[in-house]
């Protein structure tokens, strides 16, 4: 398990880790033993002791046998988080079905700082523009929402205004169109690219304080067109992540063999996001059964599973 944070682990103590590591690349499972449970701070101190005891990047080594699953989901989890979010939206973008998803939890879910950092490292790395990457022929609704978000990050403006969250509350209803039944598709997106991700997070609040009940109830209809599920797929991630993160996981443990990329990916965001802890919580809620059950009945027993299993059981280690 992570070291509390009383604990200052000495030197000795990571040498130890490393030597360890170094002699488990041919039992990933053991590997996953020995970093599921570390700190972002502690897995920082483990590659760089590595880095000075072999000569060699650890993360580099674990991209090379990325072939095994268990190897692939590591080399995520060692990245810094950044990186990572780098990663992960490069993976999406070439995809043959971009995963829209996974964008969204980046753009919806990082602050402006942070997503400006996950972009240098996207060009350092990938030698291209991730907000160009995302608006090339934005004919996908989900593009068109993230074109607005990336306007918004933009502006670096995380000042939130009750007022302007008010005035956003109403427009947002007067973007419903009583007569069809739809919404206004140009308001919704003004608004996305004007105002920041917190701001947002607040008109959403005070339109459910104005009108007394959750925008994305309005966009929860049996015909409601690509463009309304998508909103409603985005603001729940902007404002609800713990149910969002359940949903996500719960799918992908129900889902094709395929799905389970998904599953570590979003273990993964919703640790360092919210806390594992508080998903598991309310995947409990949700679908009456714990998470780490779930994973027992869906995965198939291994060293991928071992893995998943001890990212349920995380604390504080993201």
């Amino acid at each position: 398990m992570a070291l509390t944070s009383s604990t200052t682990p000495s030197n000795t103590f990571f040498e130890r880790e490393c030597r360890e590591i170094h002699t488990s690349f041919d039992s990933p499972g053991q590997l996953a033993v020995i970093l599921a449970h570390r700190t972002p701070a502690e897995r920082q101190q483990i590659k760089e002791n590595y880095k000075a005891m072999y000569n060699k990047d650890l993360v580099d080594h674990l991209q090379e046998q990325q072939n095994v699953p268990v190897c692939a989901a590591l080399y995520l989890w060692m990245l810094e988080p950044q990186v990572r979010d780098a990663v992960v939206a490069h993976s999406a973008l070439e995809r043959s079905e971009v995963d829209y998803r996974a964008l969204v939890e980046i753009y919806a879910r990082r602050k402006s700082n942070q997503l400006f950092f996950t972009k240098q490292v996207y060009l350092s790395k990938f030698r291209r523009h991730l907000d160009q990457e995302i608006v090339t022929e934005a004919s996908h609704s989900y593009q068109r929402i993230l074109a607005a978000l990336a306007t918004s990050h933009r502006s670096h403006n995380e000042e939130v205004s009750q007022h302007i969250a008010k005035c956003d509350a109403m427009k947002l209803y007067g973007a419903i169109r009583m007569s069809t039944g739809g919404i206004d598709e140009a308001t919704i997106l003004e608004i996305f690219s004007k105002r920041s991700v917190p701001q947002l997070r607040l008109a959403f609040s005070s339109y459910k304080q104005i009108y007394g009940h959750d925008f994305s109830k309005t966009l929860k209809r049996e015909d409601s067109i690509e463009f309304e599920e998508s909103l409603r797929v985005v603001i729940q991630c902007m404002c609800d992540p713990t149910n969002y993160y359940s949903e996500m996981i719960f799918s992908s443990l129900k889902g094709e063999p395929t799905a389970k990329r998904v599953l570590i990916r979003v273990m993964m965001t919703g640790s360092a996001d919210v806390g594992i802890e508080k998903v598991s919580a309310v995947f409990e809620k949700n679908y009456g059964m714990k998470m780490q059950d779930a994973i027992r009945e869906n995965v198939e027993d291994g060293d991928y599973r071992d893995f998943l299993l001890a990212l349920s059981d995380m604390r504080n280690s993201h």
